[in-house]
């Protein structure tokens, strides 16, 4: 019973850290690809604004962030889940980077660690 418990925590442990690592991966990889397009049309914006008096401010970042696969929205709705813990610390943050790179490291440390810990615990103590 015991044994069940301990491979339980470090199954769970390990879940919920790849989890919260594939999310931070995923948002890490869609930001610094939009970066390069939504740089070039402030770019381009500018360029248009100065040749003529009226711009059209559309943001390709935000058109192309609403259209996420369903593999995204369920890696971030668990990520969301698992470090929802961490809202109190991270609230008043204004970076979205600081945000997801705090909520990555706390949850590593609190489960990554803290469950492994407790999982290591219990198989020897017990």
């Amino acid at each position: 019973m015991v044994s069940l418990l301990s491979r339980t925590l470090h199954l769970a442990s390990v879940l919920i850290c790849l989890i919260v690592i594939a999310s931070f991966t995923v948002f890490a990889v869609n930001q610094t690809s939009s970066a390069s397009a939504h740089q070039q049309e402030v770019l381009n914006n500018e360029v248009v604004k100065s040749s003529t008096a009226s711009g059209s401010g559309t943001t390709g970042a935000s058109a192309s962030s609403s259209h996420e696969s369903g593999v995204h929205e369920a890696l971030d709705e668990a990520s969301k889940v698992f470090t929802s813990p961490f809202d109190g610390i991270t609230s008043g943050w204004s970076s979205e980077w600081l945000i997801r790179g705090a909520n990555l490291g706390l949850a590593l440390v609190v489960y990554g660690f803290g469950l492994g810990y407790l999982s290591r615990f219990i198989r020897v103590r017990l």
